[in-house]
């Protein structure tokens, strides 16, 4: 239904079952975990955090490239798992990836050509070769390059950011409404980053483009994203309007996040204490409780007996005891 989300995420969990020798355990690599991204009303949706925290799951199960374990993915008001037939390959071309190392997507034995137009025909985009051969070279343009010097190479014969573009024509060309960006710009140099960013923003405003985009790096997020949700060892522990969330961050581990940031300056850089690297060895057998609470310099009791559920704060969701009713 057009009325329906594009995409939405219902208290969401992947849960990955690791055996060793004769003992069997659970990974919580995602947990309740809630996303909406609308049909119209284009935005970029960050999801920030250290490596291992659960982005690139998130981005997978989106992608449906793996099932959660509970909780419901759908698609225009479908359950992602149920799609069959026309309503698979629409999900198909509504919902793209531009992946952190295209090479690593490509088929090195393909010419551009062929890496552009095997989507355009299978998903039913164009009539003829002809027509799909247009529909990639205008996707090229669109990114930047000219078609008839990228389109007849092989991908070892292109840049970072020739690659790059490449994979993003590759998404045009199949007219999205949301494309899952994970880690786009983190293999390119800082010039041709900048190019990158501005060219996703381009294509949210121009081509009414959504973005789920994923980093670990506060400065590409507070640059380019309109929402922000930052997550911890899979779960949402702040989430809002990323300028003040970045700004005015509540939550201790975002605060800790932003003053990790480097500082080209070093005459400017602020001192970052010691204490919240500390992890005893409560860290691996909290199961109930904040799973920050290892980590966090401003711990209290409390955090240790139950998990805190996200809260609204005016225009923004924070996961701490240090904020709503429940605090001490």
């Amino acid at each position: 239904m057009m009325n329906d989300p594009l995409i939405k995420m219902d208290h969401v969990y992947k849960i990955y079952e690791v055996r060793k020798l004769l003992t069997k355990n659970y990974i919580v690599a995602v947990e309740d975990f809630n996303l909406s991204i609308e049909y119209e009303n284009p935005s970029i949706v960050t999801l920030a955090g250290e490596s291992g925290c659960g982005k690139t799951t998130v981005a997978r199960m989106i992608l449906g490239l793996i099932e959660p374990t509970r909780g419901v993915i759908y698609y225009r008001g479908k359950d992602l798992r149920s799609l069959k037939g026309m309503d698979l390959v629409m999900f198909r071309r509504d919902v793209q990836a531009v992946f952190q190392d295209p090479y690593a997507s490509f088929n090195p034995l393909h010419r551009i050509e062929t890496i552009l137009v095997t989507p355009i025909k299978k998903l039913g985009i164009a009539s003829s070769d002809r027509e799909a051969i247009e529909i990639a070279e205008r996707s090229l343009e669109e990114v930047g390059l000219n078609p008839s010097a990228i389109i007849g190479k092989y991908p070892r014969q292109l840049s970072g950011g020739e690659r790059q573009r490449v994979m993003i024509a590759r998404a045009l060309s199949l007219n999205p409404k949301l494309i899952v960006a994970d880690e786009p710009v983190s293999m390119l140099d800082a010039s041709i980053r900048a190019n990158i960013l501005n060219l996703i923003k381009d294509l949210k405003d121009r081509r009414n483009i959504s973005f789920v985009y994923i980093t670990h790096d506060l400065s590409t997020a507070y640059y380019i994203s309109d929402e922000i949700i930052i997550m911890y060892r899979g779960s949402i522990v702040e989430r809002g309007d990323a300028k003040k969330v970045l700004l005015e961050p509540l939550h201790p581990y975002t605060k800790i996040l932003i003053e990790s940031i480097p500082i080209p300056d070093p005459t400017k850089r602020k001192i970052v204490r010691g204490t919240w690297l500390y992890e005893d060895a409560t860290s691996s057998i909290i199961s109930t409780g904040c799973k920050f609470y290892p980590r966090c310099p401003v711990r209290m009791e409390k955090c240790l007996s139950k998990h805190p559920p996200l809260i609204r704060i005016n225009d923004r969701e924070v996961a701490c005891y240090l904020y709503g009713s429940e605090k001490r």
